[in-house]
């Protein structure tokens, strides 16, 4: 690309500021020209403005096209609204209340995918060797809409809601994907002999779509057994397609498998825009101690780079963390290293 790529950065809650400020400057250091809009979302926002989610942050991800995010909080167990108003992408006026930011960006965005790629590291301490899975989540319906009610002071209530369209344009994005990849096997997961009606929509929906993809093998595996399975070898499987809901709960179950969160990266895409960010929490009980582990960040930005077609700086950075593994006196502590989160960047840096 010429001049300046202007990219929407969202350094979140907790440690996002710091896992951010690491992977931003690894991204300029391996010669990517970029101007970061950064903007403020989470908690800390929601503290200093009054607003978790501004519609500068929509402003300006409408004009980027693409942002890099840090974690942003949500409390627990505790009722919590996010109101989101008119903004540069839809002038509404009357607002729409999400449980998080970001549910609320990926749903104002229509960021319809959640791409979750696993692998393992030779160096990173894990019981699994020769794990390389690239997972599917269809991000825009299902039970994570959060579409609750009491039916009665004891009884809580959710809908599921599956479509048809939904499940077949998240299908053919994982078979166009993998055809450009090359890669050949995709498992469909679902409780269709149960949620007969539901999950036998995805099913039928998404086989439909890969029946036009005939260099790819499919099968579906019932989501119980799918977990089983990936916990006991899960060198087995190549590509996942999940609902949303089984989509969270699996992608984290396989980071698991190689290590944890802190390796996962994570992409939201839709057709207007994508956001990249690590799946981790914001972990406040280590924020600004110089601990936390930035790899999770630093991959993300390395499949933003990917989309934005800067493949060389993206390859470079990703061989570049991979040596830095395995000098321990530069890892963060969570990796068996002695050092902190800017003295890996600064190794990382090193070895571009």
């Amino acid at each position: 690309m010429s001049g300046s790529r202007p990219i929407t950065l969202i350094p979140g809650d907790g440690i996002g500021p710091e896992v951010t400020a690491a992977a931003c400057a690894i991204v300029e250091a391996a010669g990517v020209a970029v101007t970061w809009d950064v903007q403020p979302a989470g908690l800390a926002a929601q503290q200093a403005t009054g607003q978790a989610l501004g519609a500068a942050v929509f402003e300006s991800i409408g004009r980027t096209g693409v942002a890099l995010k840090g974690p942003t909080g949500t409390p627990f167990g505790t009722p919590y609204r996010i109101e989101v108003g008119p903004h540069a992408m839809c002038p509404e006026t009357t607002p729409r209340v999400y449980p998080s930011v970001a549910i609320a960006l990926r749903k104002e965005f229509d960021l319809y995918m959640n791409l979750r790629p696993i692998r393992s590291f030779p160096t990173v301490p894990s019981r699994y060797r020769d794990v390389d899975l690239l997972i599917f989540r269809e991000n825009s319906e299902d039970l994570y809409l959060g579409r609750e009610r009491m039916v009665d002071a004891d009884t809580a209530e959710a809908v599921k809601v599956i479509t048809r369209g939904a499940t077949e344009r998240a299908a053919r994005f994982a078979c166009e994907l993998m055809t450009k990849l090359g890669r050949k096997r995709l498992a469909i997961a679902h409780k269709s002999n149960v949620l007969k009606m539901t999950d036998g929509l995805f099913l039928r929906a998404a086989q439909g779509v890969a029946a036009g993809y005939p260099d790819i093998e499919v099968r579906d595996r019932v989501i119980d057994a799918l977990c089983m399975e990936l916990v006991l070898a899960p060198e087995r499987y190549d590509c996942l397609l999940l609902a949303n809901l089984y989509g969270d709960i699996v992608s984290d179950l396989c980071a698991g498998l190689v290590g944890g969160l802190g390796l996962a990266p994570g992409a939201n895409i839709g057709e207007r825009c994508a956001i990249f960010e690590a799946v981790h929490g914001t972990a406040p009980d280590i924020a600004g101690r110089d601990i936390a582990n930035p790899m999770a960040m630093i991959l993300s930005a390395v499949m933003m780079l990917r989309h934005l077609g800067e493949l060389d700086a993206a390859n470079r950075i990703e061989q570049a963390l991979t040596s830095v593994l395995q000098r321990h006196d530069r890892l963060t502590p969570d990796l068996g290293g002695s050092g902190g989160t800017r003295a890996m960047a600064a190794a990382i840096i090193e070895a571009l």
